[in-house]
């Protein structure tokens, strides 16, 4: 593995103990991020656990091919390889079941910003209809249509798809996403809610795009629990 791929791999373990540890993986979910050979991503594997480390990822290309080892690999790979072939912006993928956010899948409520960093997902977050397994070449592309240009997508009666330009950021959709709908779900549990104004998004996400400030405080936390889990 070369000092990139390893610094990647490090990251890509860093994210999954905070996910772990925050329970957004409930025995189901997977994370990956391009290396820097072009068609090549890093990936989490089929059943991982809590204390895997950095060189029990695998080197998967996008066609499906493990490079360096023969372990099983997630049934819904094809989330992966299809956005990715589809999408040159996008350098980091995260598939999870996370509860609130899923629920939105099977409401007559949107899920839309209602906190303000939810802001980054103000050009709306599609529901891809088809609640199967995504296993085939054919679904992954199906849902890589469904999320278009957008950074997220809600799978219906099944979970999340968020994507970012890097590992950091991906993170940080996945807990902005989840933490967004939990506090809409408080709010409406109380009555009537709103959200916020397309002015009030557009300044939002403006800002923390540019400065990543909030991006940055999330990885921090995000380190911080996955180094505090490890004693």
């Amino acid at each position: 593995m070369t000092d990139t791929s390893a610094a990647l791999a490090e990251k890509l373990i860093t994210a999954w103990r905070f996910f772990y540890g925050r329970g957004f993986v409930d025995g189901f979910g997977h994370i990956s991020a391009r290396t820097d050979i072009p068609d090549r991503i890093l990936l989490t594997p089929h059943a991982f656990g809590y204390d895997a480390s950095p060189d029990d990822l695998v080197i998967v290309d996008l066609e499906g091919r493990q490079h360096g080892s023969d372990v099983r690999l997630p049934s819904e790979l094809p989330i992966h390889l299809e956005i990715y072939k589809s999408r040159g912006d996008v350098g980091s993928i995260a598939h999870f079941h996370c509860h609130h956010a899923t629920s939105f899948s099977m409401s007559e409520h949107n899920l839309l910003p209602t906190y303000f960093l939810a802001s980054i997902f103000r050009d709306g977050i599609p529901i891809h209809p088809d609640s199967r397994l995504i296993r085939t070449r054919e679904r992954g592309e199906a849902l890589a249509k469904t999320l278009g240009p957008h950074r997220a997508a809600l799978m219906r009666a099944h979970g999340i798809v968020v994507t970012g330009p890097d590992i950091e950021e991906m993170t940080a959709g996945v807990f902005i996403m989840e933490d967004n709908a939990r506090r809409t779900w408080i709010a409406a549990a109380m009555g009537a809610f709103d959200t916020l104004t397309e002015s009030e998004m557009a300044e939002n996400e403006k800002e923390i795009l540019s400065s990543r400030g909030p991006i940055r405080r999330i990885w921090a936390l995000c380190a911080a629990e996955a180094a505090a889990s490890r004693g």
